[in-house]
């Protein structure tokens, strides 16, 4: 394999393409679409995104100090992108793509209802690094949409259609390749059989010797 060696720039793909809502008191609510947002930390739970000045959201939530990041999905994408490109000075983003703004539990901006979640955030800290700066937020509350919960309450949010952002197009998740942990996990599946069925297992290994000896090399 050859390599050709680019100009520093931004090729971490993919990122996730997350709607931020914000708002300032008696003002209509706004979102912007973000491509640079991340975790940070898991304990205190804490986020940051990266906005350049020059938007209409970035003296919002540096004024009120608070936003919510909502996660997109395939059903989501056109208003992504709409809102990546649209300014909220111009126009009513919620109004313009029919969405929902729905009520947070702990900050005063509001979330996007149809967003599976709704990362509702207070920013700590704001760094200035050059065309954007980034705003360190904690984690103060968490809204997810009920019809992800199975019946055991298991949250099911790969099933919502998740989509993210690599090198100028939007992509929806799809094929699972693992589970955490997956590379070093030992395979129980054989001693399990064993301990609830011995014959079946003695018989699934002799079959499986003499499908061996009949194999030609």
């Amino acid at each position: 394999m050859k390599k050709q060696f680019w100009k520093p720039g931004n090729m971490l793909y993919p990122v996730p393409a997350v709607m931020v809502s914000c708002q300032r008191p008696g003002e209509k609510p706004n979102i912007i679409t973000i491509a640079w947002a991340g975790t940070i930390c898991s304990s205190p739970a804490m986020v940051s995104i990266s906005v350049r000045p020059e938007r209409y959201s970035y003296e919002i939530i540096r004024e009120t100090k608070e936003f919510v990041i909502n996660l997109t999905t395939k059903e989501l994408i056109r208003a992504a992108d709409y809102c990546g490109v649209k300014s909220g000075r111009d126009t009513d983003k919620f109004q313009d793509m029919k969405l929902t703004p729905s009520v947070s539990e702990k900050v005063a901006a509001p979330g996007i209802m149809e967003s599976p979640v709704n990362i509702e955030c207070r920013v700590t800290e704001i760094k200035k690094l050059g065309s954007h700066d980034m705003f360190l937020a904690e984690v103060v509350s968490v809204g997810i949409d009920e019809s992800l919960l199975d019946e055991r309450g298991k949250f099911h949010l790969n099933k919502s259609g998740l989509a993210v952002y690599s090198h100028g197009s939007y992509l929806e998740l799809g094929k699972s390749l693992g589970t955490f942990g997956f590379s070093v996990r030992k395979k129980k599946t054989q001693k399990k059989e064993q301990h609830r069925n011995p014959a079946k297992a003695v018989k699934t290994t002799e079959n499986k010797k003499k499908s061996g000896k009949n194999k030609t090399v």
